[in-house]
């Protein structure tokens, strides 16, 4: 852009993409401060009913909580022109990164947590965004960000769009009853989310491409293809897809089954995705053959690169504001107690196993873990054996003239041993833990308890219940 221009208070610097309701700049306020400015095409803000639904829409879309969103900052008219402005957000949409390879691992995880915490966000404040799609999800350096809900409703409710593509959504990411005309829910949205993190996870959606009418025919009566999507996350994926609105979670429920917890506040979602989010590495522009100098980038694109998958993961120091109960405060029987005491995540921890006790070969293992040093050090996401597993699944025993660890067991999908609460962990706290171990040895009487980061307390030894 050459010659600045102004839109209401602010001043556009380059424009920065296109769509079916507008254009899309970058801008600044009065105060210098950058956002994202859209301006609606001039035959929507001519009809009546745009107009009237213009305020409202937007007003409803500014009481969404900025929780893995780009919340939105303002909306007005100027000179005949509608604009929306809203939170600028730094980095490339999924599209451009998925192009280049499907995100794997925390990242992947990360973005189904940050999608579906922006969805019970926007949920929460009685909007739908009716258009989630990959080029409507930015990659922030601290995680997802979802953007432009709402606009479709005004698109829609003007009447301005014909074609299915654009009143109704994407084909490929639509839901059936919106591919239909039927009404749209936020369960619509649910499908949606699983279209897109199949698609993130494999880098071709879920129902193919080609033509509106093909996909949309696909979308509506076709199982979704998601071979080689994370075994980790398909189950979630499959019911989020299915056809029945009524079948599929709720975004409140996608964030509990993920973080595994229950009713996880948005806040302390969004949280842990930027705690777990590794943020995507700036691609530079290739070089050409010849000497000339390549020419500069307008939008930088970024290749997903994991750096340090588990060690960084692991080493994450989490604080969120939600605190669970942990366990039952009752004392079992078992032997006496072995301490320890260990340097952890900057902070000294004290280690003491409560009780160590079987029933057959079934044996439980209890212990509290103490912060006796001054700094907050979470303990939550480090005993687990991946991203987002808050269990204490990684805690194993280590029978003496045995070959391998034995880990806690597992019953209906679930670790049988403490799913820790994301919370602080500040000096003076203390956190009690079990876990439940299967086919112990029954003339196995001591035992070797690797607490994964609090150490290795040897010899402990096991009473009968």
């Amino acid at each position: 852009m050459e010659v600045q221009q102004r839109v209401g208070p602010y001043t556009l610097v380059r424009k920065l993409g296109e769509g079916g309701m507008g254009f899309v700049y970058l801008a600044q306020d009065g105060a210098g401060r950058r956002v994202a400015l859209k301006t609606m095409r001039p035959e929507l803000a001519a009809r009546e009913e745009f107009r009237r639904r213009f305020g409202k829409e937007a007003e409803a879309a500014r009481r969404v909580a900025r929780f893995c969103t780009a919340p939105v900052l303002d909306a007005g008219f100027d000179a005949g022109t509608a604009y929306l402005v809203t939170e600028y957000v730094e980095g490339p949409d999924l599209s451009a990164v998925v192009r280049l390879a499907p995100l794997t691992g925390s990242n992947l995880e990360a973005l189904a947590v940050g999608v579906a915490t922006a969805l019970a966000a926007i949920h929460q404040a009685g909007v739908v965004h009716r258009d989630l799609k990959p080029s409507n999800v930015l990659l922030s350096p601290v995680g997802p960000r979802v953007i432009d809900f709402g606009i479709a409703q005004l698109a829609d409710a003007a009447g301005a769009l014909p074609t299915v593509a654009q009143s109704m959504g994407t084909p490929a990411y639509m839901s059936p009853e919106q591919a239909k005309g039927e009404q749209v829910t936020p369960a619509s949205d649910i499908f949606s989310w699983g279209a897109l993190v199949a698609y993130a996870g494999t880098g071709r959606p879920p129902f193919g491409t080609g033509g509106v009418a093909e996909v949309v025919y696909r979308v509506i009566n076709h199982a979704p293809v998601l071979d080689g999507l994370d075994e980790g996350i398909r189950p979630l994926v499959e019911r989020a897809l299915d056809k029945d609105p009524a079948r599929r979670p709720t975004a409140q429920q996608l964030m509990d089954r993920l973080l595994g917890r229950t009713e996880v506040a948005v806040d302390a979602a969004t949280r842990v995705v930027s705690d777990t989010w590794t943020p995507i590495v700036l691609a530079p522009a290739a070089s050409p053959p010849s000497p000339p100098a390549p020419k500069p980038v307008k939008r930088s694109v970024w290749l997903p690169v994991i750096v340090g998958v588990l060690a960084a993961v692991l080493g994450v120091a989490v604080t969120l504001v939600v605190v669970r109960p942990w366990e039952s405060s009752a004392y079992e029987a078992g032997t006496p107690s072995a301490r320890a005491t260990v340097e952890s995540d900057g902070s000294t921890m004290s280690v003491q196993i409560d009780s160590l006790t079987r029933q057959g070969e079934t044996v439980r293992l209890q212990w509290t873990v103490k912060n006796t040093g001054s700094k907050n050090a979470p303990v939550y996401n480090k005993f687990g054996g991946a991203t987002l597993d808050f269990t204490v699944s990684r805690v194993n025993l280590i029978p003496p003239g045995v070959g391998k660890p034995i880990y806690p067991a597992w019953k209906n999908g679930a670790c049988q041993c403490t799913n820790l609460p994301a919370a602080p962990f500040d000096g003076g706290d203390q956190i009690r833990m079990y876990a439940i171990f299967e086919g112990v040895p029954q003339d196995v009487d001591r035992v070797d308890v690797d607490l994964v980061l609090l150490g290795v307390i040897r010899n402990v030894a096991v009473s009968s219940s």
